[in-house]
C-alpha cells in the first residue's frame, strides 16, 4: 500500500535509537523528508545518512534534548528551515526514572513535568500553525501502554503521560475540521534498550537476570512474543498517511494483546 507520504516533511524527536528509529526508518521507506533530532548527535548523522543513501530522501540530524529547554525552543524553526515545513511532528523522548508511587519527591515530579509535558507541548504549538494553515498535519505521541493501563513501579510515567492524554484530545476535537490529526501510539513490551532497562530494575528487585524477566512478560502477552520496533514504525507511519485521515484523538495500542481491558 503506497502511504502517499512522499514529498511529505516529518520532525522525529528521540530518532537516534529504539522506538523513535523505527518510526523515522518506516517514514524514510515511504519518501518523507526527515529533521532527526536526539542527544546523541553521531548516532543521528550516522543514521541520516543511513536512510538518505537507502532511500533518496532528505535527511537532516539535530541535536537537541527536552531538558534543554532553550534549545527546544530552536528546534521547531530549525527543522522548517531545512525541510520548508513540518508536516507530520513525532513527538518521542526517553522515559522518567523507575519507581514506586510511594517514593515520588516533588522535585522529580517537577522536573519531568517540563521535559515530558511542556517541552513537547510547547514544540507543537509552534508548528500546528503551519498544518493549519495548509489544512494538513499529522501530530503523533509515542506513550505507553501505562496511559491505559498504569504500570508498576513506574509512577512518573504513569502520571505525567496522563497530563499527554489529556492535551491530545483537548488539542484534537479542535484541529479535527482543519486536516490535522492528533494520535497517541500506546507500545506494549516493544525489543528496545527502555525494555531491558524497566526488565533490568524488576530482575534486581527480584534477584534474578533480566533474559529471565523477558521470557515472563513474552509469556503474558496473547501474541506469545516481544514486538519488535519495525511494527510499531509501521503503525506510524500509517498514522501518518492520508489513509488515515479520520483517524484522530485515539490512543492506538501496539502492544500484541498485553492491554486485558477494552
Amino acid at each position: 500500500m503506497d502511504l502517499g507520504l512522499k514529498g511529505r516533511r516529518a520532525l522525529v524527536l528521540g530518532a537516534s535509537r529504539g522506538l523513535g528509529r523505527a518510526i523515522a526508518a518506516a517514514l524514510a521507506a515511504e519518501g518523507a523528508a526527515l529533521a532527526l533530532a536526539s542527544r546523541n548527535r553521531d548516532a543521528l548523522t550516522a543514521l541520516a545518512a543511513e536512510l538518505s543513501a537507502r532511500h533518496g530522501v532528505s535527511a537532516h540530524a539535530m541535536v537537541a534534548d527536552v531538558a534543554d529547554q532553550t534549545r527546544m525552543k530552536v528546534l521547531a524553526e530549525e527543522a522548517v528551515l531545512r525541510l520548508g515545513g513540518i508536516d507530520i511532528l513525532v513527538l518521542n523522548h526517553g522515559g522518567p526514572p523507575i519507581g514506586p508511587a510511594v517514593e515520588l519527591s516533588v522535585d522529580a515530579l517537577q522536573e519531568q513535568f517540563a521535559r515530558m509535558v511542556v517541552a513537547p507541548i510547547q514544540l507543537a504549538m509552534r508548528l500546528l500553525p503551519g498544518m493549519r494553515d495548509r489544512r494538513w498535519g499529522r501530530i503523533l505521541t509515542v506513550g505507553s501502554s501505562g496511559m491505559i493501563q498504569p504500570l508498576p513501579n513506574m509512577v512518573l510515567s504513569n502520571t505525567l503521560r496522563g497530563a499527554i492524554v489529556g492535551w491530545n484530545k483537548t488539542l484534537a476535537n479542535e484541529v479535527a475540521a482543519e486536516g490535522v490529526t492528533c494520535n497517541i501510539l500506546a507500545p506494549g513490551a516493544i525489543e528496545t534498550d527502555r525494555l531491558r532497562e524497566t526488565a533490568g530494575f524488576e530482575a534486581n528487585r527480584k534477584g534474578t537476570t533480566i533474559e529471565d524477566v523477558l521470557a515472563k512478560r513474552a509469556a503474558t502477552i496473547p501474541a506469545g512474543r516481544l514486538g519488535r520496533p519495525e511494527e510499531f514504525g509501521a503503525v506510524a507511519a500509517f498514522l501518518a498517511s492520508d489513509h488515515a485521515a479520520y483517524i484522530t484523538g485515539s490512543i492506538v495500542r501496539v502492544d500484541g494483546g498485553l492491554i486485558r481491558c477494552t
